[in-house]
């Protein structure tokens, strides 16, 4: 059972479970309207990314498959019909030179962007937490051999390594995996480092001394109390990593070395979009702006979750109020 107290966690900086009750976080997030929006907005996401077949279905539309009679050959295949081809077969439009139905594209590109983005982030959480438990608990030659491998990989330029790797890798393995693994291996660096800090700031806190006195050994205390501690901490960073993840993903799609054509994804749908922009910026407005719209509400969320995890932010909401009433 974790001892730490609030007071203990806010004195090392550090947020808790205790701190986060459900209760309380969801208290804390209905004061932040702009929280409550991102959510809505990646729920309707998520939901779109997970209907994408029901929606072809219903749309009528294969996103794969090639159209060469939606698209005037003679004009470079430009899209024949008003706004892009927009029919009530093609709600969005269909891309130029294929005559892929713009809307299934996009359904299905959001689930390999999002794959992607969720697959790279928990494999970064997972080594990070596992290499900065061991860096900050562990002696001193791991703790240097943790700490030297995270700024290597801080170092390393990620788009051109993963460039080099997937040039390396047999066009038979599926493209998807091979992302989630370059993005989250090459990327779990600040993770371990934000990891060892705060479990160096918990090493010293009574509760950690009383299970260390009561005789349980490094990796009992690791599982039973810091653990529990580090939670908040953890989950608030992989919701900030989410977004920057998805943009890897995109950068490296938009540079030829994502998802095999015809698969579709929002980096590679950008990429297709370069020779048409000129004569039509929705092809590149579509994909790059739904790709803002789910970086800008992870980032939102990810805030707003801070926020509502820190047992800190709680005491200030109470003295506002306090304020306001007097007022």
């Amino acid at each position: 059972m974790t001892l730490v107290s609030e007071r203990q966690a806010a004195a090392a900086g550090v947020t808790t479970p205790a701190a986060g009750a459900p209760r309380q976080v969801w208290r804390r997030l209905r004061r932040r309207p702009a929280a409550l929006v991102a959510a809505a907005v990646l729920a309707l996401l998520v939901l779109v990314a997970l209907a994408a077949p029901l929606l072809a279905d219903l749309a009528g539309q294969d996103p794969n498959a090639y159209h060469d009679d939606l698209v005037d050959s003679a004009r470079g295949g430009v899209p024949l019909g008003s706004f892009g081809g927009i029919s009530a077969d093609h709600w969005l439009g269909v891309e130029p030179g294929t005559g892929r139905d713009l809307f299934t594209r996009l359904a299905y590109g959001a689930r390999v962007s999002l794959l992607v983005a969720l697959g790279a982030t928990a494999v970064q959480v997972l080594v990070g937490l596992v290499a900065g438990l061991a860096a900050a608990l562990g002696n001193r030659f791991l703790g240097g051999l943790v700490a030297r491998t995270t700024d290597v990989l801080i170092a390393l330029p990620m788009l051109v390594l993963g460039i080099a790797l997937t040039a390396v890798v047999p066009l038979g393995f599926p493209r998807p995996l091979l992302l989630i693994l370059i993005i989250g291996l090459l990327g779990w660096g600040p993770t371990a480092r934000m990891v060892r800090a705060q479990t160096l700031a918990l090493r010293g806190l009574d509760f950690v001394d009383a299970a260390r006195l009561s005789g349980n050994g490094t990796l009992r205390i690791a599982r039973r109390e810091l653990l529990p501690a580090l939670a908040a901490p953890v989950i608030t960073y992989a919701a900030i990593l989410v977004p920057s993840n998805m943009v890897a993903e995109a950068s490296l799609s938009f540079l030829g070395v994502g998802v095999t054509p015809p698969t579709p994804s929002w980096g590679q749908m950008l990429s297709s979009a370069q020779t048409w922009f000129r004569a039509d910026a929705a092809y590149v407005l579509l994909p790059a702006g739904l790709l803002f719209l789910t970086v800008l509400a992870f980032t939102v969320l990810g805030d707003a979750v801070r926020g509502a995890l820190d047992p800190r932010e709680g005491s200030r909401l109470r003295v506002g109020t306090r304020k306001e009433r007097r007022a």
